[in-house]
């Protein structure tokens, strides 16, 4: 078992005992009062702080130490937000339910005459961060080598940690329903990229093996390329257990560097940890190495453009504390790479991000079912609240719509 020693207590979670404090620190929670309450009083929600009530009437939150609230919130904007989860200065029974309104209204929660100055308020990506080759193992490392047995806990037998697709209405989706979904969305992409016998395979992005084991099972060999040694150590002891070794080989490799040629290429939710800087790169490297006549079927976390356009150089909570270095692209400048520095041409998206808000829920659940057991890793009570945390603010994203994920298929020979 292994354990990021950086998750394991208060001890080492930098600075998030410490409240923003000073001169400056009271100024700017002012400002932060003022705009959370108005923000606050015209959505459909309820916010409880002492004696003090605002919202219209929805999901409930409760600020349980207003002044440490707005002093995060202040200092550091959204990122001060979670922290403040994170230290249980606020809370709420319905995280999700709360968020989603939130998410919903993201773009114009900020009064647009002070949008402006986002570029002077919003803390830029650190340069460490970036995912350059020099870079990447250490942000894959961060969030996919934190135990292999956690990831257990929660994910379905597939092991799949990406958006599942069900049969059916997502709302209804059980947990009983998840392993097939995960099996489903595999195969979906599998037939979109024409993977059958004799087919030459790259993966990019192991997860812990599931594809491997089922276009095997097709009759391809494939090759698949992760930066995180306990995905590649449970990925070849779940292909081994399968029988299908011979045809599958995973390997320690950064995308950039790939070697050979195949008649299809997959990856799913990969390009989100690629980098605003490095999609066109991506894309390159999959054209290179697409053999003629090949496809290529990606699944992408995706946001509106103009959203994309607004945040790509924002410092978020999720890059401090769960994915460092990642950026969500859109559908539109994917297809503009695409055409503009490949000769790679995109079908018509298929979209499923309702079946996302899903599958993050069903993952919650089965976490907080199991949080004695994440404690026993070694995990603390700050890192439960984190977890908890990202899949609700996950998971709001996609129900409110404010982000999708899509499957999406490339080939030479598209208009």
């Amino acid at each position: 078992m292994t354990v990021a020693p950086a998750r394991l207590s208060a001890n080492h979670w930098p600075g998030l005992d410490v409240v923003p404090s000073g001169p400056r620190s009271k100024v700017s929670a002012r400002i932060a009062r003022r705009l959370f309450i108005t923000a606050i009083n015209r959505l459909d929600v309820t916010v409880l702080a002492g004696d003090e009530r605002w919202g219209r009437g929805g999901p409930v939150a409760v600020v349980h130490r207003p002044e440490e609230f707005f002093a995060r919130l202040g200092r550091h904007q959204l990122i001060g937000f979670g922290e403040a989860y994170l230290t249980g200065a606020w809370d709420a029974e319905d995280v999700s339910g709360f968020l989603q309104v939130l998410a919903a209204e993201m773009a114009t929660l900020v009064p647009e005459p002070l949008q402006r100055f986002r570029a002077v308020v919003a803390k830029r990506q650190p340069r460490r961060q970036k995912s350059s080759a020099k870079n990447s193992r250490a942000n894959i490392a961060h969030h996919y080598d934190l135990s292999n047995e956690l990831f257990q806990l929660f994910l379905d037998p597939t092991l799949s940690y990406s958006s599942a697709l069900f049969d059916g209405d997502p709302a209804t989706a059980t947990a009983s329903d998840l392993e097939a979904a995960q099996g489903r969305k595999i195969e979906r992409l599998l037939d979109e990229a024409g993977v059958g016998p004799g087919s030459r395979v790259l993966e990019i992005g192991s997860g812990w093996g599931e594809l491997c084991i089922r276009a095997a099972r097709r009759g391809a060999t494939i090759t698949s390329l992760t930066l995180s040694v306990e995905q590649k150590a449970l990925a070849d002891e779940r292909i081994a257990a399968a029988g299908y070794s011979e045809q599958c080989s995973v390997e320690i490799c950064d995308y950039r560097e790939v070697s050979g040629s195949y008649d299809a290429v997959v990856s799913v939710e990969m390009i989100e940890a690629v980098g605003f800087d490095y999609w066109t790169t991506y894309f390159e490297t999959i054209d290179r190495v697409l053999a003629p006549g090949g496809k290529v079927a990606i699944q992408a976390i995706t946001m509106p453009h103009d959203r994309m356009l607004v945040t790509r150089n924002t410092y978020t909570w999720i890059h401090k504390y769960i994915f460092p270095g990642g950026f969500l692209p859109s559908v539109r400048v994917i297809d503009e790479i695409t055409r503009e520095h490949t000769s790679l041409r995109m079908a018509p998206a298929f979209a499923m991000g309702q079946h996302y808000a899903q599958t993050l829920r069903l993952w919650d659940e089965a976490f907080l079912a199991h949080q004695s057991e994440v404690v026993g890793l070694g995990f603390d009570e700050t890192f439960l609240r984190m977890w908890h945390f990202y899949l609700e603010y996950s998971r709001s994203g996609f129900a409110s719509g404010y982000i999708d994920v899509n499957q999406l298929t490339f080939a030479r020979d598209l208009p």
